[in-house]
């Protein structure tokens, strides 16, 4: 079997559960819409004990339609980013995010509701980004490139701009994310590198013309 396709097999399991993931959090949108059940009570109230049951649901309310659409691109690329290039850690990253967030929200946030998976989709960018950092190997560095350039305004969002958004969801994800790169920098192991002709060492250019026509060879026969 190709390499090819053993991403292939490898990435269709992962996209289809983060998107059933993604469509349960619209569901419960959905619900909340067509009834009066108010769920945002079900958000991380900090230092109550009835809203400690928010660092489970929280992530998975959310104010409004403008608030999910923010979260659901982010979330599909960084969930998916996560489990497909860090196979071995990425369920315990991804759960210690996921909890370790709501948990510093619930010790140290201001008495508020809060609601919403931007601290999970802070938490998985510090994360890919700083481990691609830490390890140095070029599939972790390249996707750590991307996950900044399409997100990386995220840094910003760890302090306090406007009252209504949660910047300690942002602030607490962020630190579950580098201690998570920190931890789990060496889990994976490195995948082997291509080496091309040019270099090995003592390489020499008439080698890549002798190899250029000798390929032009075979194609022409």
């Amino acid at each position: 079997m190709s390499a090819e396709t053993e991403q292939t097999v490898l990435l269709r399991p992962i996209v289809t559960k983060v998107i059933t993931f993604v469509a349960v959090i619209w569901l419960i949108k959905g619900i909340e819409l067509f009834s009066t059940i108010d769920v945002s009570s079900y958000g991380v109230f900090p230092r109550d004990l009835g809203g400690l049951i928010g660092i489970v649901f929280a992530p998975m309310i959310h104010s409004s339609f403008e608030h999910l659409v923010s979260n659901t691109l982010a979330l599909f690329i960084l969930t998916t980013a996560l489990f497909y290039q860090y196979p071995r850690s990425a369920k315990q990253v991804f759960i210690l995010i996921y909890l370790g967030s709501g948990l510093g929200v619930w010790l140290f946030a201001r008495e508020a509701f809060h609601i919403g998976a931007s601290g999970l989709t802070h938490g998985l960018m510090f994360f890919l980004f700083l481990i691609g950092v830490f390890r140095r190997d070029k599939p972790a560095m390249a996707l750590a490139m991307m996950v900044f350039f399409l997100y990386g305004s995220m840094v910003w969002g760890i302090l306090p701009t406007e009252e209504r958004i949660s910047f300690e969801s942002h602030l607490f994800g962020a630190v579950m994310g580098i201690v998570c790169a920190v931890a789990f920098r060496n889990k994976d192991p490195k995948r082997p590198e291509k080496v091309y002709s040019w270099e090995q060492d003592g390489y020499q250019e008439d080698d890549f013309f002798e190899q250029s026509d000798a390929n032009q060879d075979d194609r022409e026969r």
